[in-house]
């Protein structure tokens, strides 16, 4: 569990992340013709109208978790297939841009500013927290944005089989997380995009 000053400097961080990730989802699907989410009130920077409670918290003490999803109806896109994929993988690359932009903001800012323990935890969370949220819904595990990308990309003889494991997929994803599995396939991975948005600062 994170220490007090570390759970409200993440707060801000964790309401960027969430409504950023999912403002990009719908604003992608926009773009692509899909106007669900635009009626629905979801593209917006009100982190009110994306906070998922369970997966907020989880973002805040366990620095992974998701959003209310955006509403999406594909058949407003004309390549369907190819138009969900920019879709779901747009949540995940608004989450590392930002992360990347924090870590530029770090490289540029006075060293006298981010002695401050505040502002240089602040900018630290701002990265992780950004990186977990992103790697974590790349998982191909419904109803993750990985899932909807495998939806895609798996041959339609794997299709049924993926469609049944659907219904249990909140409950996978649930037991993955107690016993660590899912913890120890992101953590390389976030670090590893760390360590790019972070040069030179952490031994990571």
């Amino acid at each position: 569990m994170p220490r007090l000053a570390e759970l409200l400097l993440s707060l801000p961080a964790v309401l960027w992340a969430i409504t950023f990730h999912e403002f990009c989802h719908g604003y992608a699907a926009y773009r692509l013709g899909d106007p669900t989410a635009m009626r629905s009130g979801r593209l917006t920077l009100n982190p009110l109208a994306h906070l998922d409670p369970v997966g907020a918290l989880l973002l805040l003490v366990a620095r992974f978790g998701w959003a209310k999803p955006v509403p999406i109806d594909p058949r407003y896109f004309k390549n369907p297939g190819r138009d969900m994929v920019i879709v779901s993988l747009a949540g995940a690359a608004g989450n590392i841009a930002t992360a990347f932009l924090a870590g530029f903001f770090m490289r540029v800012m006075p060293k006298a500013l981010l002695m401050n323990y505040a502002v240089l935890n602040f900018m630290v969370l701002m990265v992780f927290i950004n990186l977990g949220l992103a790697v974590f819904n790349l998982l191909p595990i419904p109803p993750l944005d990985g899932s909807k990308i495998l939806y895609v990309l798996l041959p339609p003889r794997w299709m049924e089989a993926y469609y049944k494991l659907e219904r249990y997929g909140m409950l996978i994803l649930m037991v993955l997380v107690i016993f660590g599995i899912v913890q120890q396939v992101m953590s390389p991975v976030v670090r590893f995009i760390a360590l790019l948005a972070l040069p030179g600062w952490f031994p990571i």
